[in-house]
């Protein structure tokens, strides 16, 4: 239970930071920055204060019930700690992205590309961590038809996956030696997530069909004995 409590605190310090701000507030608050980490969209204070809050709620209460609602739940308890801290860090992140946007309403200026940079490097950095420890389940993984057919295509998937994705957070590090640009944003963030999806896709694949063959060989070299 400490888990939910650490959660609960996180979420209670959203909603206390929004109620303490609220009225030193401007009615509409910046609330998206575009490639360039330039301002681009915004919302009315109510929401911009208490979305990041309220998504952490509703977070921790998905998190909290997937653990007991997949058929394969004894699979999770192989690596529950992982996972708990994976869900820590990603309302964490939630919460500095938060504080992020609450504190260029209160006259901060930054660059937004550049002060999300190493948050997503250590989220992405903990993927790659929690994907070589998951073990076969329905909700958290890379979860293809192959994987979710073979424990043996789920494990060197992962494995794969886990380092793909500590590969790319330390890719993320880097970019911040780059000039800002949109097109950092778009070939150091989107470009190489969607190769590594569609690499992990083929990859498991691949290694459903090699481990069918190998199956097949011994099968045939059985009945020849």
């Amino acid at each position: 239970m400490k888990f939910v409590w650490v959660a609960l605190l996180i979420i209670i310090l959203g909603f206390a930071i929004g109620i303490y701000l609220y009225p030193s507030m401007p009615e509409v608050m910046a609330s998206h920055w575009n490639a360039s980490g330039n301002v681009d969209g915004y919302m009315p204070k109510f929401w911009a204060l208490f979305l990041m809050p309220i998504i952490n709620l509703a977070l921790l209460g998905l998190f909290y019930v997937i653990p007991k609602i997949d058929p394969l739940k004894h699979n999770i308890k192989k690596f529950k700690g992982y996972y708990e801290r994976f869900v820590l860090l990603v309302m964490g992140f939630l919460l500095y992205l938060y504080l992020v946007a609450t504190s260029w309403s209160l006259g901060a200026r930054f660059n937004f590309i550049f002060v999300l940079m190493p948050a997503l490097a250590v989220l992405f950095f903990y993927v790659g961590v929690l994907l070589e420890k998951t073990k076969r389940n329905w909700f958290i993984g890379i979860r293809t038809p192959w994987t979710m057919s073979s424990d043996k295509v789920w494990k060197k998937t992962h494995d794969i996956g886990g380092k793909l994705f500590k590969i790319y957070a330390v890719l993320l590090l880097l970019s911040l030696l780059l000039p800002n640009t949109d097109y950092v944003f778009i070939f150091v963030i989107i470009v190489p997530i969607i190769v590594i999806v569609i690499a992990l896709f083929a990859y498991s694949y691949y290694e459903y069909k090699k481990i069918a063959k190998n199956k097949r060989k011994r099968k045939s070299k059985n009945k020849r004995r």
